[in-house]
């Protein structure tokens, strides 16, 4: 004669299922229950990510501190600029405007202050919807990159962008008269992660490209997200196949882990401020 199961032993190996596929993600699942209702801790800890993640939108950039640590990796002082948006507010409700440098002086130039560099490669520091993400992982990821792209192109002074959604990008790059910008950028935080970095790709940048004439790494925030020194790979991967293509987009694949253009994994536009 067989013994049915207690109920104890069911709620234990119920645990231990969700347990071990809590380790493969970072999502909320298997929360359980109180009766009809979540247990109070998970209650209390989606608070908490809900507040983090507003927290990593409001928090301005510390744009002095990241100037400095940006400007000590060696590949000039970095320059400053804003988009038209005049503030948070601003740029959350309108996104047009975060994509346009802000207007100059009449007869100015809107980013004459961008020095006119003609190198291979423009990098540009954007906030985006979470300067929590820039400040943490910004400048090593920046340091990644040079060590990945410096032996083999020459790259321009950074830029730190503020109020800034993607397209920004592609005036700076115009002004610093390079042939592909990389632009660096905090995501858009959700529940599971509030300083996620963004890469944007664009090859022969200029105002007026569209999400399809890009390519995205997302999800940048080791340990749990993509590291500094593999984001950097699959980027140099990337130049290197849009210099051949002559384009960046839709047709262009992550060559990081093979030897022909048009093969691999394609990178395709995540999540993001655009």
């Amino acid at each position: 004669m067989t013994s049915e199961p207690s109920i104890g032993s069911d709620h234990a190996a119920e645990q231990r299922f969700w347990q071990e596929l809590r380790h493969t993600t970072q999502a909320r699942i298997g929360l359980g229950r109180t009766g009809d209702a979540l247990p109070t801790q998970r209650v209390l800890e989606f608070r908490a990510a809900h507040a983090a993640a507003r927290d990593a939108v409001h928090t301005p950039l510390r744009v002095d501190e990241l100037i400095e640590q940006v400007t000590g990796l060696g590949l000039g002082a970095a320059a400053q600029v804003s988009s038209r948006a005049r503030d948070r507010a601003e740029y959350l409700r309108r996104p047009d405007l975060g994509r346009l440098p802000a207007e100059s002086p009449v007869g100015e130039h809107a980013l004459s202050h961008v020095p006119h560099s003609g190198a291979e490669i423009g990098i540009v520091l954007a906030d985006g919807l979470s300067p929590r993400a820039l400040t943490e992982h910004g400048p090593a990821m920046v340091a990644a990159l040079i060590e990945e792209l410096a032996p083999r192109y020459s790259i321009a002074a950074p830029v730190i962008a503020t109020q800034a959604r993607v397209a920004l990008g592609d005036h700076i790059a115009e002004a610093m008269g390079v042939a592909t910008v990389v632009v660096l950028i905090g995501e858009r935080p959700g529940l599971s992660v509030a300083d996620s970095l963004g890469i944007y790709l664009t090859h022969l940048p200029r105002p007026g490209r569209t999400d399809a004439d890009r390519n995205c790494l997302s999800n940048i925030h080791p340990p749990e997200g993509l590291g500094y020194a593999q984001a950097a790979k699959v980027l140099a991967g990337l130049v290197s196949g849009a210099r051949v293509l002559g384009r960046s987009g839709v047709d262009l694949k992550d060559t990081s882990r093979t030897d022909a253009v048009g093969e691999g994994e394609i990178i395709s536009i995540g999540p993001g401020p655009r």
